[in-house]
């Protein structure tokens, strides 16, 4: 059965963006975008929440984007790409599906399909959904050096304790620390 996994960049103090949504102190390099790369190979589609598919299609569709980072961009622009919103009525970004609801019978038909893993980027909301009814497989954590002192946390709203497991981990130059979890 395929995982599901999310991927996030994170505050030393667990918020995934700052208190005005900004997301300035990412810290990203040449070896971040390798990562990047080789994880974008690693999986043949990727979730979304509406916010972050907005985000996301703004930014990756752009020549700015798609010749600056040629490798990421043509991942990002022709991998399928799935939006979990009751508010969108249509998205017009490449390979893009719409689903508006039955996201629990959705989930699991997708992880039953054969294939690679699926990865969620960003989309904390959508993240603490699937966590509540126990569908994230992984957690990839990217925690950068940087303590916000408040803004948006990574999960909100969990009803229950999830025991983790750590399965790997990798350090950047830079100071990031790639934290990889699996339900224990």
């Amino acid at each position: 059965m395929r995982k599901i996994i999310s991927q996030m960049m994170i505050s030393l103090d667990g918020f995934i963006e700052g208190t005005n949504q900004e997301l300035d102190w990412h810290h990203v390099d040449d070896e971040y975008h390798k990562y990047a790369e080789e994880m974008l190979h690693s999986v043949d589609v990727i979730l979304y929440g509406r916010k972050t598919y907005q985000h996301m299609k703004d930014f990756w569709s752009t020549e700015f984007a798609i010749e600056s980072f040629p490798v990421i961009a043509e991942r990002m622009n022709h991998l399928p790409k799935i939006v979990f919103s009751e508010t969108l009525n249509d998205v017009d970004w490449n390979n893009t599906t719409l689903i508006k609801e039955k996201v629990n019978d959705s989930i699991m038909k997708l992880k039953q399909q054969p294939g690679k893993d699926m990865i969620i980027l960003g989309s904390s909301d959508f993240v603490s959904f699937l966590t509540n009814i126990g569908l994230i497989d992984e957690y990839q954590v990217i925690v950068n050096p940087t303590i916000l002192g408040g803004g948006k946390p990574y999960f909100k709203n969990i009803t229950n304790r999830k025991l983790l497991r750590l399965v790997k981990t990798k350090e950047f130059q830079s100071g990031n620390v790639l934290l990889c979890y699996q339900l224990a």
